[in-house]
């Protein structure tokens, strides 16, 4: 009994050591917003301003070159934090439901 609940714990600190995750439940919630479904990899920052609006914030990425948008996606009374990342050309190379700072903090702890 002790094995199975120190596993627990040690899976568990671990997983509080990996940075922010992102929640898979928030996809099935927020599926149908444009920003989720409709963009892609390699849109360029006008396609995703047409799709999504202006972001909340707009701001340099830290961990690689290049620029990242905020935006709150709300359901249901529910608000979600959701990034789009552009590389050096403009163009989309990541989204998800983490705000900039957070993905920013993420790939640098990868490069670590």
């Amino acid at each position: 009994m002790i094995k199975p609940i120190a596993s627990l714990i040690t899976v568990a600190l671990l997983t509080g050591c990996a940075g922010h995750v992102q929640n898979p439940v928030d996809r099935v919630t927020f599926r149908d917003e444009p920003l989720v479904k409709d963009v892609r990899d390699g849109m360029t920052r006008a396609q995703v301003l047409s799709l999504g609006g202006e972001p909340s914030t707009t701001s340099d990425r830290v961990a690689s070159p290049g620029t990242c948008n905020d935006y709150i996606l709300t359901h249901n009374d529910e608000q979600q934090p959701y990034f789009v990342s552009f590389d050096a050309n403009g163009r989309v190379d990541g989204k998800g439901f983490l705000t900039c700072r957070q993905m920013d903090e993420n790939q640098r702890a990868r490069r670590l």
